[in-house]
């Protein structure tokens, strides 16, 4: 601790007043030098894999988990109210992500205990361990991946008919995924719809009786539809039943 301070301090100081006190300025430089042995070269192979995973984690957490439909479904109960840009997009992309890992808690725990654990432990290797942890993550995507999406997917790579999910490989199954949960978000946003689109034609029926043609629907309808949302408790409802349909 007391090292780290003391770097932070020199850091803070002018350079004229370090070169005045005859301290050394530190400097960091980044090189290729030759390895001494193999486990050095694979040592950096890892960091270097282990940097590409974490530029490429927000896709993952696009494809591979919940977070597709949530967001979506979150997008179209925004524009069936007609709030425009209320909630704001951080505000709905945050609420899906905590979601995310609200419902993939038990997938992230059994990874966790049967592939991070281990490994950490050195009880398996990295192969084992990806291996390990991909079963929770597939056995997840299997339960919310239609059948006719897989066979999709299936026919276009022109694969064997898998006996087995095993038999089924991850770079089929991922778009199966995701077009699965793009259709069941998009059923629920058509149904999200229905009761916001009756306000809108009542007011509209209203307005044009009343001959005020002059004024937008949508001003008049908006109050309506949130005063509904409000009294039926909308987010509530929402989140729980989003929740619950991932079984």
């Amino acid at each position: 601790m007391f090292k780290v301070l003391l770097a932070l301090a020199i850091l803070l100081l002018p350079a004229s007043a370090l070169a005045q006190q005859g301290i050394p300025l530190p400097s960091i430089q980044i090189g290729i030098e030759e390895a001494t042995s193999p486990r050095e070269v694979s040592v950096l192979i890892e960091l270097l894999l282990v940097f590409t995973v974490l530029a490429m984690a927000p896709a993952i957490l696009l494809m591979m988990t919940c977070f597709t439909r949530l967001i979506v479904v979150f997008s179209f109960l925004r524009n069936a109210i007609g709030t425009q840009q209320m909630p704001p997009n951080q505000v709905l992309v945050g609420l899906a992500m905590f979601l995310t890992l609200f419902i993939m808690a038990p997938v992230f725990s059994q990874i966790n205990q049967t592939a991070i654990g281990p490994y950490m432990e050195e009880e398996i290797g990295a192969e084992e361990a990806l291996q390990l942890a991909a079963e929770p993550i597939r056995e997840f995507m299997f339960k919310q991946t239609r059948e006719k999406d897989l066979e999709l997917f299936l026919g276009l790579a022109r694969a064997p008919r898998p006996q087995t999910k095993d038999d089924v490989p991850t770079h089929i199954l991922i778009p199966a995924f995701m077009i699965s949960e793009l259709k069941t978000a998009f059923t629920i946003g058509f149904v999200l719809f229905l009761p916001f689109l009756v306000i809108d034609m009542v007011v509209a029926s209203v307005l044009l009786s009343m001959g005020m043609m002059m004024l937008p629907p949508i001003m008049v309808a908006l109050p309506f539809k949130i005063l509904l949302f409000v009294l039926v408790d909308g987010w509530y409802l929402i989140v729980g039943s989003l929740v619950r349909s991932f079984g």
